[in-house]
């Protein structure tokens, strides 16, 4: 499946800026994983915590740095992938919009190190995260929904060799 994914930094020192294929690769295999099967597109800001901040106070309420933000177009309830039909396709591009990811590439680098992996898996880990959200998975409550997001993470870290 030719999926679209546009990655861009703003606001991130070049020194500080994640591996676009990487994430690139982490969004389809999320993808794939959840058998979408109709060309989607998806947009990812990797950014500072400045930007981060002021999203998560804007759209959530809630002013503070976050590590990573999801915000879905489609409602996909229960989550998982249901061909959302032709309707939801735009016509400009013939993709479904997904949504966009919102990722500090400053809360990647602390949280690696604070659990002692690599700047890559943390980078990959949200990324699959996100992606999830998009597709309608949750994790506010701890039963059944948070398990099952928290073990297609895991599997689809796994075909990603981390």
């Amino acid at each position: 499946m030719v999926h679209k994914i546009y990655v861009r930094h703003k606001n991130v020192k070049s020194s500080c800026r994640l591996q676009i294929s990487l994430v690139k690769q982490s969004v389809r295999e999320a993808l794939s994983f959840e058998n979408v099967d109709r060309p989607c597109e998806v947009n990812v800001l990797i950014t500072g915590d400045k930007t981060i901040r002021e999203f998560n106070r804007e759209f959530r309420g809630v002013d503070k740095v976050t590590d990573v933000l999801s915000f879905p177009m489609i409602d996909f309830s229960p989550p998982g992938w249901v061909d959302p039909g032709d309707g939801a396709v735009d016509p400009e591009t013939g993709l479904v919009p997904l949504g966009e990811i919102v990722i500090s590439a400053y809360r990647v680098r602390e949280q690696a190190h604070e659990f002692m992996h690599s700047i890559e898996r943390e980078s990959v880990y949200l990324t699959v995260h996100s992606a999830l959200h998009l597709l309608g998975y949750d994790h506010v409550d701890e039963g059944d929904s948070k398990r099952r997001m928290r073990d297609k993470e895991k599997i689809i870290m796994q075909k990603l060799g981390f």
